[in-house]
């Protein structure tokens, strides 16, 4: 508050001011809808890859349903917030969670659940796909108005961030149930759960789960 009172004082008192903000406005509001362009095509190519990626690898998608399910129950029963997580083909890790028995915990019983039919722990709101998915559509709806108008423009932009809001989440959800995560997980099992090394950049306690595949025997 203090700051945006001093910046209003300046400009009253010193309104030569106005003319560098100004060009700095006017500079972004031109550049800006080209970066979106080039990130708009970029996205175009790489998100369906990502997606293939995982929506080809069994394990993976069953590592990421079972992430998915632990972050779902720390949340729902252990007062958890704003957790996040990613899975890779040994296991999947838990980020901002600080007890490791609780972690372990839910997993297993994030596990015998979804063992159990409930299916719609291997899907949360908050999960990268959403996101991914949401940078696609507004790729589409972005590059599809910017071939009907022949021009760049902000208002573009703006119509296909909004866009991508309203319609990424529903998306991201579809895509997560039928590609990127399963609750097939009949024949894995949790092994253990350790404290995984953070980096300089991220301070976050990060936990990974061990998971192993078994044969399933019925």
């Amino acid at each position: 508050m203090f700051i945006v009172l001093l910046f209003l004082f300046s400009l009253f008192f010193f309104p030569y001011l106005l003319i560098p903000f100004s060009l700095f406005f006017l500079l972004l509001i031109v550049l800006l809808p080209f970066k979106f362009t080039f990130d708009s095509i970029f996205h175009l190519i790489t998100v369906p890859s990502q997606i293939y990626r995982i929506a080809t690898n069994p394990v993976l998608r069953k590592n990421h349903g079972l992430e998915h399910a632990t972050v779902n129950i720390l949340e729902r029963e252990y007062g958890y917030r704003n957790l996040a997580g990613y899975a890779e083909e040994s296991g999947f890790y838990i980020i901002g969670a600080t007890n490791i028995w609780a972690v372990e915990e839910a997993a297993r019983k994030g596990l015998a659940l979804m063992r159990k039919g409930y299916g719609d722990l291997a899907v949360h709101k908050r999960c990268g796909t959403s996101m991914t998915v949401a940078n696609f559509v507004s790729a589409v709806i972005f590059l599809l108005l910017l071939l009907y108008t022949g021009h760049f423009s902000i208002f573009n932009m703006i119509i296909a961030i909004v866009a991508a809001n309203l319609m990424g989440p529903l998306l991201g959800q579809v895509i997560q149930r039928r590609f990127t995560t399963t609750a097939d997980v009949d024949e894995m099992e949790i092994v253990s759960a350790r404290f995984a090394d953070s980096n300089f950049w991220n301070h976050a306690v990060k936990i990974f789960v061990k998971t192993n595949r078994v044969p399933y025997v019925e």
